[in-house]
């Protein structure tokens, strides 16, 4: 089973280029789960007559979302995050509106395990938006996978919006402490691992020139001078079954790429 996780920055811009079909043809996968798709599903012109779609768009028009296309049908499918959660961690959101209306999270069932896929906001680049992610998002984000987890065996993959280790990114060393590399978001991403997820693409790969963002400045891409802030993080009981992890860079359309696993 081929899993893919993109995002694809306005999904109605990658389609217009004529890369989404190619990324179907190229790469036939089995899910594909989207961030920032920027739309809402009537608005898109999109023949995938083999996939069940589950959209999750931002109250907000043009802005956020998350997405999964799937050969299987899910047996459950949630939008966001449960009430509860939302409440014990004050994910209401901050000056920039409701962080739970803006499509960020959408998870499916399967018999054998649970996809879950999230675009995690950007903590800007003056900061303000860190305490969100820091004290109340990513909190909650690893509460809302340790319950799914607690039914089965958690996949969950998106734009982390966060460079975990030196390794991640081209260039750390000036990076420290600026959005996408401060403490605290790197803390958040310790948690997921402590908490027995694993970062499965660090299960095949060590090293750096591995990323899967760059800015459009400075031909950053073409230098490889990039981010790995996208990721599939699993439960370490799913671990074994998974063949390979990996980044398609080649893959344009977005400032993103591809990223995805094989699972047995």
């Amino acid at each position: 089973m081929k899993l893919y996780s993109w995002n694809v920055n306005g999904i109605r811009a990658v389609i217009n280029k004529g890369e989404f079909s190619k990324f179907i043809d190229t790469y036939d996968p089995d899910v594909i789960c989207l961030q920032e798709i920027k739309a809402r599903q009537e608005q898109v012109d999109l023949d995938l007559p083999r996939y069940h779609q589950y959209w999750n768009s931002a109250e907000k028009a043009g802005y956020s979302g998350t997405a999964i296309f799937s050969k299987t049908e899910a047996l459950n499918v949630w939008y966001g995050f449960p009430d509860d959660i939302l409440e014990q961690y004050d994910v209401r959101g901050d000056t920039y509106g409701d962080a739970n209306k803006e499509g960020r999270v959408t998870a499916v069932e399967y018999e054998d395990f649970i996809v879950a896929t999230v675009y995690t906001p950007n903590s800007k680049g003056d900061l303000s938006r860190l305490e969100l992610r820091h004290q109340h998002w990513d909190k909650a984000w690893l509460a809302y996978m340790q319950r799914l987890e607690a039914i089965k065996p958690v996949l969950f993959c998106g734009d982390l919006n966060v460079a975990h280790t030196e390794d991640d990114l081209a260039n750390p060393k000036p990076n420290v402490g600026k959005h996408g590399f401060t403490k605290e978001e790197r803390e958040g991403f310790d948690n997921f691992v402590a908490a027995g997820f694993v970062d499965t693409f660090r299960m095949f790969t060590q090293g750096n020139g591995h990323y899967s963002w760059w800015t459009h400045w400075a031909n950053a891409r073409a230098r490889n001078v990039g981010w790995r802030i996208d990721y599939w993080l699993a439960t370490s009981g799913l671990t074994e079954r998974i063949l390979r992890a990996d980044i398609h860079a080649t893959q344009m359309g977005s400032d993103h790429c591809p990223v995805s696993i094989e699972v047995k």
